[in-house]
């Protein structure tokens, strides 16, 4: 089972990887050094945390994902929606809109997807 559960850098080191692979490790340190001024122990260090949740693998010195970060993504949505709001997706949309006005092509986009749903497609 994937851990969904990062922190701020953890994220925003997956959204590095995700954007560069498949990258070699030695890349990945280059990288990290550059955007997150990052000491080589401290990439392999935060790499293999994020392989140990199952997001990552780093094989032969080929860092590739395991899951896509629009999969990773939507399913800690899921979670969140899961554990938050009991699974209920409604309770989840009135939270998400109770502090905030919908735009008119916002309303538009969530019925155009609520309508394809109704009709069993995806997207």
């Amino acid at each position: 089972m994937i851990d969904f559960e990062l922190g701020i850098v953890q994220e925003r080191f997956a959204d590095i990887i995700w954007a560069n692979e498949p990258i070699a490790s030695g890349d990945l340190v280059k990288v990290c050094e550059k955007e997150l001024r990052w000491k080589k122990s401290t990439t392999y260090t935060v790499l293999r945390k994020l392989c140990e949740k199952g997001i990552f693998q780093n094989e032969e010195g080929i860092v590739t994902s395991i899951i896509s970060k629009e999969k990773f993504y939507s399913a800690k949505s899921e979670q969140i929606i899961e554990e938050s709001y009991a699974g209920s997706l409604p309770s989840f949309i009135a939270a998400f809109t109770s502090n905030r006005k919908l735009s008119a092509k916002e309303a538009e986009e969530i019925q155009k997807m609520i309508d394809r749903f109704k009709e069993g497609g995806k997207k």
